[in-house]
């Protein structure tokens, strides 16, 4: 284990609702943060919103953020062709000779595939069952192997269902859209943005190079569960129930039904001193009612 990172200049490469949200936090602490996106009204939303926001296509206004920054957060969804942070960063860091105290790469937990509602821990082997799970494992791998190739600090967030302010159950009732999205025996964790940032803060401060940790909350449950309880504290009636299998389910729900899990998140406990402040769905959804 290294000493404590220096995070205090931190670029997060994708611009997306978890970039910005982290960069919110971010700059709240009094640090400085930079953003990417390759969208140029992307850009602008951010730089209107107080943020620099840099396009990854830009070479050399890439690797003037790289060799400014202390650590790296990378948040943008692999694609056919690998990690576009991969592609874009390693380059970046090479050009600039500077080498960042901490690189965060987000990744998913789709990794683990199904495990049938049974136990996923980090060390178990991958399975993943969609190509975006294969997708999050090739990118995990080849980040792992930059760092050990070129002495980087790199650690990997695997995620679930990701949950927050204007991104919850609660928006989909209010506006209709909402489904009880039913498939028996189907169970998963969830987490609030709040305690991705913390666990992103707390592995700052005890970096573990070349460590991956689940991130999640302490409470699987069916997500049918979950809507059902949201609709009762809404005040609001219960929405149509549908197998998961119904044509109204979009493919790319029904992939995500493909898995069902429960996640441990011990090893943040234990390593990073993290816990979530929001450990059940019900004390996060409450937090943004």
């Amino acid at each position: 284990m290294s000493g404590a990172a220096d995070t205090s200049r931190l670029l997060i490469f994708g611009g997306g609702w978890l970039g910005e949200a982290v960069a919110q936090a971010v700059a709240a602490r009094g640090d400085t943060v930079v953003l990417t996106s390759r969208d140029a009204q992307r850009r602008a939303e951010l730089s209107d919103s107080g943020f620099d926001a840099v396009d990854p296509a830009d070479a050399a206004a890439l690797a003037d953020a790289v060799w400014q920054a202390t650590a790296i957060l990378i948040t943008a969804p692999p694609t056919a062709l690998g990690c576009p942070g991969l592609e874009a960063l390693i380059p970046a860091i090479t050009a600039a000779g500077a080498y960042p105290d901490w690189i965060g790469y987000v990744s998913s937990t789709a990794v683990y595939g199904d495990r049938d509602g049974g136990w996923a821990f980090e060390d178990d082997a991958l399975n993943a069952a969609s190509l975006e799970g294969a997708r999050r494992v090739r990118a995990e791998q080849d980040w792992q192997d930059a760092g050990r190739g070129m002495g980087l600090t790199v650690q990997i967030f695997r995620l679930p269902a990701l949950y927050g302010p204007g991104r919850s159950p609660i928006e989909r009732l209010r506006d209709g859209s909402a489904r009880r999205v039913r498939k028996p025996g189907q169970v998963f964790n969830r987490i609030h943005v709040e305690d991705v940032i913390s666990g992103l803060f707390a592995s700052m401060k005890a970096p573990h190079p070349g460590r991956a940790y689940t991130l999640c909350d302490d409470e699987p449950a069916a997500a049918d569960v979950v809507m059902e309880w949201t609709a009762e504290q809404l005040g609001l009636p219960m929405p149509p129930q549908v197998d998961w299998t119904d044509a109204s389910v979009s493919d790319g729900m029904r992939r995500f039904y493909l898995d069902s899990k429960r996640l441990s998140n011990a090893r943040a406990k234990a390593e990073l001193g993290w816990r979530p402040t929001y450990p059940g769905y019900r004390e996060g959804l409450k937090s943004l009612l």
